[in-house]
């Protein structure tokens, strides 16, 4: 007999939400941890539902013979879930840092926590009756009611709560800890009376063993991730932090000629090295300023340095920059390395920064710009991919005035060729008549971009008649960049780049694998 029915009956339906809410937490976290180190956010989501997803259903039988132990039993799988749960994002990025594994290692954790997360129902639903005998119907409702409940909860917190309070692998550790009290503690309490004492007693050693484990590695997270985190980069960190759009790295070493080389990295890909980014830069941005250049639009480029360029020119009135990720931007503007790097460049008074997802901002912006410079990283997922669309692409040509002129980043015509022919076809497809070119930047390679205008015309390659000076870009050079060899012509089956067909991320994950 289970002594004030109704606050035990609360107190386990409270377990069920709190189990509920874990559980889809440790399912986000392997999906963020996924997209930050592999990419292909689409697969990495795919991949760990559909496991997690069979493993429950492996799980809820595999417990059928559990339900007459279901009180001890309960607390085991709680203890066990909290602790390979809590663990995960830690293990996941050292095996990754260290040992060079990642997807493997994931499946194996995902079926581990699915299956887990599927044994609990039965046993959830075993004492559930056994506080108070339910008709079968209404107590399945009761239960995946809270259930639900808690998976909106948890599904909320993550991005809103966790990420932003604890970071990745923190919080995993913390809702570990709240796995384990709720469904260890909680249910130990609720069943006093009907669990021997050295069952209980062995129950509650073995939460607070959890409860160590897991306060010890939260102790240390931050000295594990660090020694981590170095072992992906060949130099010195400077400075690194995980934002809720992505993970920034500042490394610093001495280049080659004797000189400072600051590289900057997004969730480990390359953006810029500081001994040759002007070669990167001036292809970028000087093409696109040689007509009118009153108003300009920058795409992306939070560190400042396609800015830089930009501010060079005195007949520039007007500068906007979109940049999605703040933490980007407060980088450019204040952390002395960069802001060197820039020219501080974020103080100039022409200069208005707005921070928002370029697709979105596009949807209601206010032309006409005389000059675009896109900038954005590679299109890996989904997410990126949408800006480099048909449809963004047809959203920009409605804010140019009539001879403005777009520039776009578009990856390597020699290391993904179909990707960076993909972006230029899609440029095309959107009604815009484009240049394609090509430079050599050390750091990257042979490195490609897109000029576009609205003029049926394809438009010219060349300077302003009043460039600046220019360390790298002359007539000559971009004349040269316009030849592409045999080898490097666009392979005639090339699709464009849609939202309902992001052909450019299939491309780019066949083409990069091998480089």
């Amino acid at each position: 007999m289970i002594p004030r029915p109704r606050l035990a009956r609360f107190l386990l339906l409270t377990t069920v939400f709190l189990c509920a809410a874990c559980g889809l937490v440790y399912e986000l976290a392997l999906v963020a941890l996924g997209g930050y180190l592999i990419g292909n956010t689409v697969f990495q989501t795919s991949l760990v539902l559909s496991v997690m997803v069979f493993a429950m259903g492996v799980g809820s039988l595999l417990a059928k013979p559990l339900r007459t132990r279901a009180v001890g039993a309960f607390a085991l799988v709680e203890g066990l879930l909290a602790l390979v749960g809590g663990f995960s994002v830690l293990l996941l990025y050292v095996l990754f840092a260290w040992v060079g594994i990642y997807t493997e290692a994931m499946v194996v954790i995902a079926f581990v926590v699915g299956l887990l997360i599927g044994a609990e129902i039965p046993l959830l639903m075993t004492m559930l009756q056994r506080i108070r005998r339910q008709e079968a119907g209404g107590a399945v409702a009761d239960m995946f009611a809270v259930d639900y409940l808690g998976a909106l909860v948890g599904g909320l917190c993550f991005p809103l709560l966790l990420l932003p309070t604890f970071g990745q692998l923190r919080g995993a550790l913390v809702v570990g800890a709240i796995n384990a009290i709720a469904g260890m503690a909680v249910v130990l309490w609720i069943f006093r009376h009907q669990t021997r004492r050295v069952v209980r007693g062995a129950l509650l050693g073995t939460m607070a063993l959890i409860l160590a484990l897991l306060g010890g590695a939260y102790a240390y997270a931050e000295d594990i991730e660090i020694t981590a985190r170095q072992r992906l980069y060949r130099d010195p960190i400077l400075h690194a932090e995980r934002t809720p759009y992505q993970e920034i790295v500042i490394t610093r070493s001495l280049a080659f000629t004797g000189g400072r080389d600051l590289r900057l990295f997004l969730n480990g890909d390359l953006q810029f090295s500081s001994v040759d980014e002007y070669r990167y830069h001036e292809a970028l941005t000087h093409p696109a300023l040689a007509g009118p250049r009153s108003r300009v639009l920058i795409l992306g480029g939070g560190d400042g340095l396609a800015l830089r360029e930009v501010l060079r020119y005195p007949d520039v009135d007007e500068v906007t920059l979109v940049e999605l990720d703040p933490a980007m931007t407060e980088l450019g503007a204040g952390y002395d390395p960069l802001r060197e790097l820039n020219d501080d460049a974020f103080t100039d008074e022409r200069l208005t920064l707005v921070h928002d997802d370029a697709f979105n901002w596009l949807r209601t912006a206010a032309g006409p710009y005389d000059a675009v410079l896109i900038d954005f990283p590679d299109p890996e997922d989904i997410a990126i991919a949408k800006l480099y669309s048909v449809e963004f692409y047809t959203m920009l040509g409605q804010i140019l005035s009539d001879d403005a002129r777009v520039v776009v980043q578009s990856g390597s015509p020699f290391f993904a060729p179909r990707s960076y022919w993909s972006i230029a076809t899609s440029i095309h497809e959107a009604g815009l008549a484009t240049t394609p070119y090509q430079v050599d930047v050390p750091s990257f390679g042979n490195w490609g971009f897109v000029l576009a205008t609205r003029d049926p015309n394809p438009p010219t390659l060349t300077l302003s008649p009043t460039p600046p000076p220019l360390r790298f870009l002359n007539e000559e050079v971009l004349q040269a960049a316009q030849v592409f060899p045999p080898d490097r012509q666009p392979p005639s089956d090339i699709q464009p780049n849609t939202l309902m067909n992001p052909v450019v991320v299939e491309y780019g994950r066949h083409e990069w694998q091998y480089n």
